[in-house]
């Protein structure tokens, strides 16, 4: 039996990936400084939830396979520091991927923005056409009990993150895993903290597309210039393939895909969306499946978590939650569902909470980014500010960059509840971004009044 060892075991896909190694029937310890919700109680389910919370060179052991090492953790970690003193192997997330799938075909979904929608697609039609395969994706789907699939499967379907690797290795995982098909859906600046120099960020993804072997392929949005610009001057033998949005209208709040059959009735919708559809589309048709059985699956997908998710519904009215929190996704998201339904005013509800969308220098990136929206509002947690050591904003500033007059700023979540408890509903839609939780808004009241 195998045995493992992670450290900083509480991260999402952490300790999904430590889940998945016990269904595999390895052995998995783990450690961390913090473990929240639903990680918790999932890890202690498994029988792996540290006793205690911190880090404990002792449980670093010869008997050990190997360290899991997570993003979260500090390059002084002393369970690291020893594990690397005895000579243990340390792997990466990605590597150790990587290192389970070497065998494998291996699809990697890649993007500024896109790529969890893209992936979650491509695992719905697989599993519902009965293909076998290993995964990892970056949100709990319906139909998928883990974020992470590791068997004998011949194929697997990676979302390739361009963050960085680990507190050892600050290149973007998405390098680690040598795939052999890869999707690009878009190029947009992001991880300011990390790619501070936009060109810089732009040169992962030519890289990326340059690392597709001869014998695979590159599969690229055409409607992105800089994915275009950057696939057409890719160096790579590889297959070249280029797709856009797919054929669609929208008939009284319902997206219908336009196909040789005739209209087909799909949940998701956006122009974005239609974009990330047809390019699961050609992955799965890559992968030996037919257009038709595409078509006999998709419609059945609902969306993965927190993207355009509906949280409640009424005769005129809808309160969706949405993760996007870089611009290009907070701009798609808007005009997504101003789109879908043109005749509703549309408040839209965006948290700055990440180091990039706090910081002042990357506010510009922001403008006209909430323009089809009715009414726009900005949620900053002072404390989170202050916690990534910035500069609070004020209302002016934000409106300035994100060339929006009238953009109401809170910094309370109890003044924002209200203001939202205080909305009439009627014939309005109410979108949720963040990629944070508006420092633990209750949604129950507001979903009331829907």
């Amino acid at each position: 039996m195998k045995k493992y060892h992670f450290i900083a075991i509480g991260g999402a896909v952490m300790h999904n990936l430590a889940l998945a190694l016990v269904k595999k029937g390895y052995q998995v310890t783990g450690s961390d400084d913090e473990i929240y919700e639903p990680s918790r109680t999932r890890l202690a389910k498994a029988g792996i939830l540290p006793a205690d919370q911190g880090w404990y060179p002792e449980k670093i052991t010869k008997d050990l396979d190997g360290i899991i090492l997570g993003m979260h953790a500090r390059i002084d970690n002393p369970e690291l520091i020893k594990a690397q003193e005895m000579g243990i192997p340390v792997y990466s997330f990605p590597e150790f991927i990587f290192n389970q799938s070497q065998n494998k075909k291996r699809v990697v979904i890649a993007g500024s923005h896109g790529k969890t929608s893209i992936t979650s697609m491509i695992l719905h039609v697989l599993q519902d056409q009965k293909v076998d395969f290993d995964y990892l994706v970056g949100a709990q789907i319906e139909g998928f009990e883990l974020m992470v699939g590791l068997s004998e499967a011949p194929v697997i379907i990676i979302e390739g993150d361009e963050y960085l690797t680990s507190p050892i290795d600050r290149t973007p995982k998405f390098f680690h895993y040598h795939h052999d098909i890869v999707l690009v859906s878009g190029i947009a600046w992001d991880h300011f903290n990390v790619f501070p120099d936009f060109e810089d960020y732009k040169a992962q993804f030519a890289k990326l597309m340059d690392q597709t072997p001869q014998t695979g392929q590159l599969i690229y949005c055409e409607v992105d210039p800089l994915v275009k610009a950057a696939a057409e001057a890719s160096s790579t033998a590889g297959q070249k393939t280029s797709y856009q949005a797919h054929p669609a209208e929208i008939k009284d709040g319902k997206t219908f895909l336009k196909t040789d059959s005739g209209l087909l009735e799909i949940s998701v919708f956006g122009n974005h969306n239609l974009q990330n559809l047809q390019g699961a589309l050609e992955v799965c048709v890559s992968l030996g499946l037919s257009k038709e059985q595409f078509y006999q699956s998709i419609p059945s997908f609902k969306g993965a978590a927190k993207r355009q998710e509906i949280l409640a519904r009424g005769e005129s009215g809808i309160l969706f939650r949405d993760f996007a929190h870089a611009p290009s996704k907070l701009k798609a998201t808007v005009n997504a569902v101003k789109n879908q339904f043109p005749n509703r005013r549309l408040i839209a509800v965006q948290e700055l909470h990440t180091f990039s969308s706090l910081n002042k220098a990357f506010l510009p990136n922001y403008a006209n980014s909430m323009d089809e929206a009715d009414e726009a509002v900005i949620y900053l947690n002072p404390h989170a500010v202050a916690m990534k050591k910035l500069e609070l904003m004020d209302e002016e500033t934000l409106r300035n960059g994100f060339k929006r007059p009238d953009l109401k700023l809170f910094t309370s979540s109890q003044a924002l509840n209200e203001y939202l408890l205080n909305q009439n509903y009627t014939y309005t839609n109410l979108l949720l971004m963040s990629s944070g939780n508006y420092d633990n808004l209750d949604l129950e009241p507001i979903k009331a009044k829907f």
